[in-house]
């Protein structure tokens, strides 16, 4: 059985966004872009492909501006979980074939390596 790659879902509050663009640059799945679209404080928000989100946060985490990205996960393909390799605790993972592109300890946020 294989997994669809979309475990999340991003949403940018566009009149939050300045634009800066460190969300897209983090994005390991490179899933947000640059819209070419200005907000009503002039800027040029980042924007959602509306695909392929895999739901590790890297993006909320990576922006200065609060309220501007909010991540949904599909906890629903959330079934395992494993041990961080920085703190200890445990942190749930996608059961899936594939292996994932980016995994953050929900507990320290740091990047785990992965153990499968």
């Amino acid at each position: 059985m294989t997994i669809s790659k979309s475990r999340g879902h991003v949403v940018i509050n566009t009149e939050e966004c300045k634009g800066c663009e460190l969300c897209i640059e983090a994005c390991p799945s490179d899933v947000l872009f640059l819209s070419d679209k200005f907000n009503t404080h002039g800027y040029h928000p980042s924007a959602y492909k509306g695909e392929d989100c895999t739901g590790c946060g890297i993006c909320f985490y990576t922006c200065p501006e609060p309220g501007a990205i909010t991540v949904f996960k599909r906890w629903d393909l959330m079934t395992e979980t494993a041990a961080c390799s920085h703190c200890g605790g445990d942190y749930k993972v996608f059961h899936t074939d594939e292996k994932p592109e980016a995994l953050i300890c929900t507990n320290c946020l740091k990047p785990v390596k992965d153990s499968q």
